[in-house]
Protein backbone atom coordinates (compact mmCIF):
# COMPACT_ATOMS: atom_id res chain seq x y z
CA UNK A 1 0.00 0.00 0.00
CA UNK A 2 2.77 2.87 0.91
CA UNK A 3 4.69 1.56 -2.27
CA UNK A 4 1.33 2.62 -4.44
CA UNK A 5 1.07 5.72 -2.70
CA UNK A 6 4.54 6.56 -3.25
CA UNK A 7 4.43 5.65 -6.84
CA UNK A 8 1.40 8.25 -6.82
CA UNK A 9 3.05 10.78 -5.15
CA UNK A 10 5.85 10.39 -7.99
CA UNK A 11 3.49 10.71 -10.95
CA UNK A 12 1.98 13.57 -9.33
CA UNK A 13 5.28 15.25 -9.13
CA UNK A 14 6.14 13.97 -12.38
CA UNK A 15 3.07 15.50 -13.84
CA UNK A 16 3.95 18.87 -12.39
CA UNK A 17 6.94 18.70 -14.40
CA UNK A 18 5.63 18.00 -17.17
CA UNK A 19 2.83 20.58 -16.88
CA UNK A 20 5.51 23.05 -15.85
CA UNK A 21 7.42 22.17 -19.18
CA UNK A 22 4.49 22.07 -21.78
CA UNK A 23 3.78 26.17 -20.27
CA UNK A 24 7.26 26.87 -21.14
CA UNK A 25 7.41 25.46 -24.58
CA UNK A 26 3.69 26.96 -25.17
CA UNK A 27 5.68 30.37 -24.34
CA UNK A 28 8.73 29.80 -26.35
CA UNK A 29 6.63 28.33 -28.87
CA UNK A 30 4.26 32.03 -28.75
CA UNK A 31 8.11 34.14 -29.06
CA UNK A 32 8.62 31.94 -32.01
CA UNK A 33 5.84 32.87 -33.56
CA UNK A 34 6.03 36.26 -33.46
CA UNK A 35 9.49 36.36 -34.25
CA UNK A 36 9.05 34.26 -37.38
CA UNK A 37 6.37 36.85 -38.49
CA UNK A 38 8.72 39.77 -37.73
CA UNK A 39 11.16 38.48 -40.19
CA UNK A 40 8.63 37.38 -42.85
CA UNK A 41 7.59 40.71 -42.63
CA UNK A 42 10.99 41.76 -43.25
CA UNK A 43 11.46 39.70 -45.95
CA UNK A 44 8.55 40.84 -47.96
CA UNK A 45 9.17 44.36 -47.11
CA UNK A 46 12.85 43.73 -48.62
CA UNK A 47 10.93 41.61 -51.41
CA UNK A 48 13.69 38.99 -51.01
CA UNK A 49 16.56 40.77 -51.88
CA UNK A 50 19.89 40.83 -49.90
CA UNK A 51 19.81 44.06 -48.05
CA UNK A 52 22.79 46.33 -48.06
CA UNK A 53 24.73 46.44 -44.69
CA UNK A 54 27.39 48.03 -45.72
CA UNK A 55 27.07 51.38 -46.59
CA UNK A 56 23.72 52.55 -43.92
CA UNK A 57 22.81 56.22 -45.41
CA UNK A 58 24.88 59.54 -42.92
CA UNK A 59 21.32 60.43 -41.30
CA UNK A 60 21.25 56.81 -39.99
CA UNK A 61 24.64 57.20 -38.45
CA UNK A 62 24.01 60.27 -36.81
CA UNK A 63 21.10 58.74 -35.33
CA UNK A 64 22.58 55.65 -32.45
CA UNK A 65 21.89 56.25 -28.68
CA UNK A 66 24.14 58.44 -26.97
CA UNK A 67 25.25 58.54 -23.24
CA UNK A 68 22.97 60.23 -20.78
CA UNK A 69 19.36 61.77 -21.65
CA UNK A 70 18.95 62.06 -25.34
CA UNK A 71 16.18 65.07 -26.07
CA UNK A 72 14.22 65.54 -29.01
CA UNK A 73 16.05 67.95 -31.37
CA UNK A 74 13.11 70.09 -31.52
CA UNK A 75 10.21 69.33 -29.67
CA UNK A 76 7.14 68.37 -31.94
CA UNK A 77 3.84 70.11 -31.32
CA UNK A 78 1.97 67.98 -28.56
CA UNK A 79 0.42 64.43 -30.13
CA UNK A 80 -3.18 63.16 -28.79
CA UNK A 81 -2.56 59.47 -28.73
CA UNK A 82 -5.24 57.18 -29.90
CA UNK A 83 -5.27 54.75 -28.05
CA UNK A 84 -3.08 53.22 -25.33
CA UNK A 85 -2.00 49.43 -24.88
CA UNK A 86 0.07 47.94 -22.15
CA UNK A 87 2.41 45.37 -23.48
CA UNK A 88 2.79 42.24 -21.17
CA UNK A 89 5.42 39.66 -20.57
CA UNK A 90 3.68 36.03 -20.93
CA UNK A 91 3.61 36.07 -16.66
CA UNK A 92 1.09 39.03 -16.93
CA UNK A 93 4.11 41.82 -15.97
CA UNK A 94 3.85 45.42 -17.67
CA UNK A 95 6.83 45.82 -19.42
CA UNK A 96 5.63 48.67 -21.21
CA UNK A 97 2.57 50.81 -22.82
CA UNK A 98 2.30 51.92 -26.27
CA UNK A 99 0.79 55.11 -26.92
CA UNK A 100 -0.23 55.08 -30.80
CA UNK A 101 -1.68 58.54 -32.94
CA UNK A 102 -2.56 58.46 -36.21
CA UNK A 103 1.35 58.39 -37.52
CA UNK A 104 3.56 57.52 -34.34
CA UNK A 105 4.31 55.56 -31.64
CA UNK A 106 5.28 56.01 -27.85
CA UNK A 107 6.63 53.44 -25.83
CA UNK A 108 6.71 54.34 -22.33
CA UNK A 109 8.83 51.65 -20.43
CA UNK A 110 7.74 50.49 -17.39
CA UNK A 111 9.48 52.50 -14.39
CA UNK A 112 10.04 49.74 -12.01
CA UNK A 113 12.27 47.73 -14.62
CA UNK A 114 15.41 48.96 -15.68
CA UNK A 115 15.25 47.89 -19.19
CA UNK A 116 19.60 48.55 -20.11
CA UNK A 117 20.26 49.67 -23.57
CA UNK A 118 23.40 46.83 -23.73
CA UNK A 119 20.69 43.67 -22.68
CA UNK A 120 20.45 42.16 -26.22
CA UNK A 121 18.50 41.47 -27.93
CA UNK A 122 17.65 45.51 -27.44
CA UNK A 123 20.16 46.90 -29.76
CA UNK A 124 20.92 44.05 -32.07
CA UNK A 125 17.48 42.96 -32.94
CA UNK A 126 15.19 46.24 -32.37
CA UNK A 127 17.71 49.07 -33.24
CA UNK A 128 19.75 47.63 -35.76
CA UNK A 129 17.10 45.01 -37.49
CA UNK A 130 13.65 46.34 -37.37
CA UNK A 131 14.33 50.44 -36.52
CA UNK A 132 17.24 50.96 -38.31
CA UNK A 133 16.26 49.02 -41.31
CA UNK A 134 12.71 50.75 -41.30
CA UNK A 135 14.30 54.18 -41.74
CA UNK A 136 17.01 53.46 -44.19
CA UNK A 137 14.05 51.91 -46.52
CA UNK A 138 12.78 54.95 -46.07
CA UNK A 139 15.60 57.03 -46.81
CA UNK A 140 16.37 55.40 -50.27
CA UNK A 141 12.62 56.06 -51.39
CA UNK A 142 13.06 59.79 -50.52
CA UNK A 143 16.47 59.98 -51.97
CA UNK A 144 14.37 58.34 -55.54
CA UNK A 145 11.69 60.81 -54.96
CA UNK A 146 9.09 58.13 -53.66
CA UNK A 147 8.51 59.67 -50.06
CA UNK A 148 8.70 63.01 -49.03
CA UNK A 149 11.54 63.78 -47.03
CA UNK A 150 9.23 64.75 -44.23
CA UNK A 151 7.60 61.29 -43.91
CA UNK A 152 10.50 59.46 -43.77
CA UNK A 153 10.31 57.03 -40.71
CA UNK A 154 12.46 58.04 -37.79
CA UNK A 155 12.99 56.71 -34.57
CA UNK A 156 14.47 58.06 -30.95
CA UNK A 157 15.46 56.40 -27.94
CA UNK A 158 15.42 58.30 -24.29
CA UNK A 159 17.62 57.07 -21.93
CA UNK A 160 18.64 57.93 -18.49
CA UNK A 161 22.31 56.53 -18.63
CA UNK A 162 21.96 53.43 -20.02
CA UNK A 163 18.81 52.72 -18.75
CA UNK A 164 15.60 53.24 -21.58
CA UNK A 165 13.03 55.53 -20.60
CA UNK A 166 11.05 55.66 -23.87
CA UNK A 167 11.67 55.45 -27.34
CA UNK A 168 9.42 57.43 -30.03
CA UNK A 169 8.73 56.80 -33.48
CA UNK A 170 7.29 58.77 -36.05
CA UNK A 171 5.80 58.39 -39.80
CA UNK A 172 4.75 54.65 -38.93
CA UNK A 173 1.97 53.16 -41.18
CA UNK A 174 -0.61 50.44 -40.12
CA UNK A 175 1.77 47.73 -41.55
CA UNK A 176 4.60 48.95 -39.78
CA UNK A 177 2.66 49.30 -36.36
CA UNK A 178 1.70 45.58 -36.18
CA UNK A 179 5.06 44.74 -36.84
CA UNK A 180 6.83 47.07 -34.49
CA UNK A 181 4.56 45.96 -31.67
CA UNK A 182 5.36 42.59 -32.17
CA UNK A 183 9.48 43.09 -32.37
CA UNK A 184 9.12 46.07 -28.80
CA UNK A 185 7.15 42.82 -27.07
CA UNK A 186 9.61 39.98 -28.23
CA UNK A 187 12.54 42.19 -27.53
CA UNK A 188 11.56 43.59 -24.32
CA UNK A 189 10.05 40.18 -22.40
CA UNK A 190 13.15 38.63 -24.10
CA UNK A 191 15.18 41.54 -22.05
CA UNK A 192 13.00 41.12 -18.92
CA UNK A 193 13.76 37.13 -18.65
CA UNK A 194 17.53 38.15 -18.68
CA UNK A 195 16.87 40.63 -16.22
CA UNK A 196 15.25 37.99 -13.78
CA UNK A 197 18.42 35.20 -14.48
Amino acid sequence: MSQDAEKIKRLVEFKRKLEKRVGELESELKELQTMLEAVNSVLLEKGFKRAEITKPPAEVEALPPKEGVIAEPSPPPPTEYEGTTPLKAVTGELLATLHVSEDQLRVVLAEDKNFNVNTPPFTPFLVERVLAKMQEKDGELARTGQLSPDKVFSYNVVREGDVIREITVRHVDQDRLRELKSSIRWTLEKMYEKMKG
